[in-house]
C-alpha cells in the first residue's frame, strides 16, 4: 500500500476506535499506532471483525525492553488483513507490575506468543488461561530478554560423573577479564604518535632480538 493508502487506514482505524488508539504513523511502508493497555482485546475485536479492515490473521506478539522508562515494556502486536493486503503493528506500553489483557479471547494464537514475552520479559498477562514459561528451564530465574539481564546468566548446568546427575551450579568465570588498549594492532599503532612519549610495540615484537653487529666485519671504503 501507498503512504497515503496507509495514512487513510490509519485514520480509519483511529476514527472507529472509541479511543482506544492514542496515535498512528506510517514509516518504511508500514502503519504503526499506539494503543491503550487496557482497550487492547477491544481493539483487535475490532479489528478483526468490522468489514472495512479484517485484520483477522495474528502474525506476531513480542515484547520489547526499554529499562530507562518508567513503563519499561512495549507489547507488539503485528497483525494481516488479506481482505485488504495489508499489514499494521499496534504497541501498547506496560510495567514490570501492571497487566496487560490477554488477547486469547481475539486470537487463540496468542497462548504461546504471550508465554514467550512472559519468559523472555517478565511481562503478565491477565486472563490468560496458562501464563507459565515456555522456553527456559525449570525453576529459571530472571528474565533473558531484559537489557540488565548478564549475558552469561546466573546458573550454569552440567553433568555430574559423581552424582550421575545433571547439577545447576552459580556461574563461574575462571579466566581473568583482561584490558587491551587497542581494538587491533593497526589502530593501536596509530595510537602512538611521535611526541606523546611512548613508542609502541606490536603484539608479539617485544620477544624479538635485534642483530648486534658483528665486530670483524670490515668498515666501507670511501670513494
Amino acid at each position: 500500500m501507498s503512504t497515503e493508502a496507509l495514512m487513510a487506514l490509519g485514520e480509519a482505524i483511529q476514527a472507529q476506535s472509541a479511543g482506544a488508539v492514542t496515535g498512528y504513523k506510517v514509516g518504511y511502508g508500514e502503519l504503526s499506532m499506539q494503543a491503550e493497555a487496557g482497550r487492547i482485546v477491544e481493539l483487535l475485536t475490532m479489528l478483526r471483525d468490522n468489514r472495512e479492515f479484517r485484520f483477522r490473521q495474528l502474525i506476531d506478539l513480542c515484547g520489547v525492553d526499554y529499562p530507562d522508562r518508567v513503563q519499561r515494556f512495549d507489547v507488539v502486536y503485528h497483525l494481516l488483513s488479506h481482505t485488504k493486503n495489508a499489514r499494521v503493528r499496534i504497541t501498547v506500553r506496560t510495567d514490570e507490575d501492571t497487566p496487560v489483557p490477554s488477547i486469547v479471547p481475539a486470537h487463540p494464537c496468542a497462548d504461546w506468543f504471550e508465554r514467550e514475552a512472559f519468559d523472555m520479559y517478565g511481562i503478565f498477562f491477565s486472563g490468560h488461561p496458562d501464563l507459565r514459561r515456555i522456553l527456559t528451564d525449570y525453576g529459571f530465574h530472571g528474565y533473558p530478554l531484559r537489557k540488565d539481564f548478564p549475558m552469561t546468566g546466573y546458573v550454569e548446568v552440567r553433568w555430574d560423573e559423581a552424582l550421575k546427575r545433571v547439577v545447576y551450579e552459580p556461574v563461574k568465570l575462571p579466566q581473568e577479564y583482561r584490558h587491551f588498549d587497542f581494538l587491533s594492532p593497526w589502530e593501536g599503532a596509530q595510537s602512538a604518535l611521535p611526541g606523546q612519549g611512548y613508542e609502541y610495540v606490536l603484539p608479539g615484537d617485544e620477544k624479538a632480538k635485534l642483530e648486534a653487529p658483528k665486530a670483524d666485519a670490515a668498515p666501507k671504503k670511501e670513494g
